[in-house]
């Protein structure tokens, strides 16, 4: 099959698109050709190498497919030859995690092979493309903003780093709730899109300084300023910042931390504005079927970047490493089945 190839971890010239044997099919195990699969910055830290996760080599990235069913192992029932499905990534056995584009292969590719239990059936009225984009961006931010971070009606929200794809996902989950919206991207194009999703505010946060913005426009702490909700998953220079900007009361999200894991803090912002710093990891299957509901009946749809072919998926990751996006890129393949 022709995939998206790295043979060690490093910069993005170790990934190659080239021929590679496809992997035998294992009893309760699915062969899919791939349709779509969107991108996540995820997989730019497959291909440097993550400390603590050990990834095959040679590593095929992607995360998140939708795709036909090609071909069933010995033991699968409920699955047929051109079934349409959406890959849940992440799937439990011999007591271990286990995830596609991570410590198994991923989806720049031809064909992705996956546990049956893993497949969810994708109705006619939902595009590979919009359900590709669904799990590991989508899914977070769903955890993130609802099951866990509880945003309602009437909640101000501070969204950083809102111009990928958990950001529009927040953005537009938020303001399906009823919240009110501040949106902080890195450009004033990427604002505009923004605001085209429905923002209420945004802040270009490479021209303004976000906390002296919420300062300006919202009072100071104890005269009620702040926001209900803030939202973090970069984590890096960002992090104490963001504790600023919390009202009395309120919530710090976070859900990743692509610009830094281990950043300074300031506990005196987290005693003073008696706020709740709620973390949330990753999706459940349930958080999925929401969202796969929502985008069936129009409630809810995925902001879509750019679609590529397979054979210029390294100048997608590319573009996706160097963040030249607002929203999701998609990379199609069309094998046949």
């Amino acid at each position: 099959m022709k995939a998206i190839v790295f043979n060690e971890h490093g910069p993005i010239d170790v990934l190659k698109y080239r021929d590679i044997e496809e992997p035998v099919l294992q009893p309760d195990q699915v062969r899919v050709a791939v349709r779509s699969c969107s991108l996540n910055y995820h997989d730019v830290f497959t291909r440097q190498g993550m400390p603590g996760i050990k990834v095959p080599l040679p590593g095929i990235p992607g995360c998140d497919c939708a795709g036909v069913v090609a071909e069933v192992g010995d033991g699968v029932r409920d699955w047929s030859r051109g079934d349409r499905i959406l890959v849940d990534p992440v799937t439990y056995h011999d007591g271990k995690m286990w995830m596609i584009g991570d410590t198994l292969w991923g989806a720049y590719a031809e064909f992705v092979v996956v546990r049956a239990e893993q497949l969810i059936a994708l109705p006619d009225d939902v595009s590979f493309d919009d359900a590709s984009c669904l799990p590991v961006a989508y899914g977070t931010a769903h955890r993130m903003m609802l099951t866990r971070g509880e945003v309602t009606a009437g909640d101000s929200v501070l969204i950083l780093g809102a111009s990928g794809g958990v950001g529009t996902s927040a953005l537009l989950l938020a303001k399906m709730r009823g919240a009110s919206v501040i949106a902080a991207a890195g450009t004033d194009e990427k604002c505009d899109q923004l605001r085209s999703l429905g923002a209420d505010e945004t802040i270009n946060y490479s021209t303004t300084d976000f906390v002296k913005y919420c300062r300006e426009h919202t009072g100071s702490l104890f005269g009620g300023g702040g926001y209900d909700v803030v939202v973090n998953f970069t984590g890096g220079d960002t992090w104490a910042s963001s504790l600023r900007c919390v009202k009395l009361g309120g919530r710090l999200l976070t859900c990743g931390a692509t610009a830094g894991f281990d950043p300074p803090t300031d506990l005196r912002f987290i005693w003073t504005a008696e706020m709740d710093i709620r973390g949330s990891n990753g999706w459940k299957r349930s958080d999925l079927d929401q969202l796969l509901e929502l985008t069936r009946t129009g409630e809810f749809s995925p902001v879509i970047d750019s679609r590529v072919a397979l054979e210029d998926g390294i100048a997608a990751h590319q573009a996706l490493e160097e963040r030249r996006f607002f929203g999701k890129i998609v990379i199609n393949a069309d094998a046949s089945v």
